[in-house]
């Protein structure tokens, strides 16, 4: 496999900075246990906002979308998906659920991510847990839902089952024999996934919760607090284009990894440093509810959705959270951006 070879491996070289940001995420992983047994009973509303929140984003990636509210109600199971979007959301739930719940002890094979992938669908009329049966390309779309060019062709649909045993079976060589780093193999994987492009449809929500599947096998338990499906949305751009960008010669075994592994990293450290300070504010009592949504405003940089601050606020209510922005905008601290979903808070400097 392109990227999991041993030859390849062997180009790798990290500079200085990249080498701390492997460090800090290392850190970071070996106070998330002590972070954990300080607030045990308020990280389960961490975790509750983390699923609503994946669930939403990362079938949001896709084009999949839902009022927030029925989706909150989905991941709850107050409610029974209606419509195709609705199946798909509350598929994805399932499968989100299942990784979070045994991740650690299922094993990186053909047959799990088949599992995964039948999870997906297993409210739709059609089938999941197949390989495609017909070759697939990656492209940008125009406005109009046109094909404005082709990004990626991936691996064909006669040789996938063969590519994705070589997948599972390189990253196990990777792991277990050449010992590498799991912070480089893991991305890595996902990368190849994506370029395989092993299923019809569901391949970006496979490749997510693969990610959280894999994280768990090397005790990186943030993706259970802070959704890293919500940060890969967030940064969508960064996503996107790291990736179309690593893939690139791939088929040639001549691509740059660098891109999406500085992204991926970037993304990890992220949901880390988010994971500690949400446990700070939790440690720190957390205040009035109006204080929690200010102090989530304040640490905000670039522009922010309802959503965001409603993660960074454990237990309070959209509708709470709506109240305290549209406070902060007549007071002049804040500018408000679009409409609906697309909406964006912004700071006045």
């Amino acid at each position: 496999m392109a990227s999991l070879s041993e030859e390849h491996l062997k180009l790798f070289k990290f500079s200085n900075e990249e080498g701390a940001t492997l460090r800090a995420i290392g850190e970071h992983r070996g106070r998330q246990e002590l972070f954990i047994k300080q607030a045990p009973e308020a990280l389960e509303s961490l975790k509750q906002v983390a699923m609503i929140e994946s669930s939403e984003s990362s079938n949001r990636l896709e084009g999949i979308t839902a009022p927030h509210k029925k989706i909150e109600a989905l991941v709850l199971k107050k409610t029974m998906p209606g419509n195709r979007s609705e199946r798909e959301i509350a598929g994805y739930r399932d499968a989100l659920a299942l990784v979070h719940e045994s991740g650690l002890h299922m094993e990186f094979s053909t047959n799990v991510i088949l599992q995964l992938h039948s999870l997906l669908y297993r409210y739709m009329p059609n089938d999941g847990g197949r390989w495609k049966m017909t070759d697939n390309e990656i492209v940008e779309k125009n406005p109009d839902g046109t094909i404005a060019r082709v990004r990626f062709k991936p691996t064909p649909a006669v040789t996938t089952p063969f590519a994705m045993e070589e997948l599972t079976k390189d990253y196990k060589y990777a792991i277990h024999n050449l010992q590498q780093e799991p912070l480089i193999i893991v991305p890595l994987a996902v990368l190849d996934f994506l370029c395989v492009h092993p299923f019809t449809d569901g391949n970006g929500r496979t490749a997510r919760l693969l990610t959280l599947m894999l994280l768990y096998h090397f005790d990186y338990q943030v993706g259970k607090y802070i959704s890293l499906e919500r940060i890969f949305e967030e940064s969508k751009e960064g996503y996107y284009e790291t990736l179309q960008h690593s893939s690139q010669g791939w088929h040639e075994n001549k691509h740059d990894a660098m891109p999406w592994l500085n992204y991926f990293w970037g993304t990890l450290l992220r949901a880390y440093k988010e994971f500690e300070a949400r446990v700070g504010m939790i440690r720190a009592g957390r205040g009035s509810k109006t204080d929690q949504i200010i102090k989530a405003v304040d640490r905000r940089i670039n522009p922010f959705s309802i959503s965001a601050i409603e993660g960074d606020c454990p237990g309070v209510s959209r509708d709470m959270v709506r109240v305290i922005l549209n406070r902060l905008r007549a007071d002049g601290k804040l500018t408000l951006q679009g409409k609906g979903r697309a909406a964006k808070w912004k700071k006045k400097k």
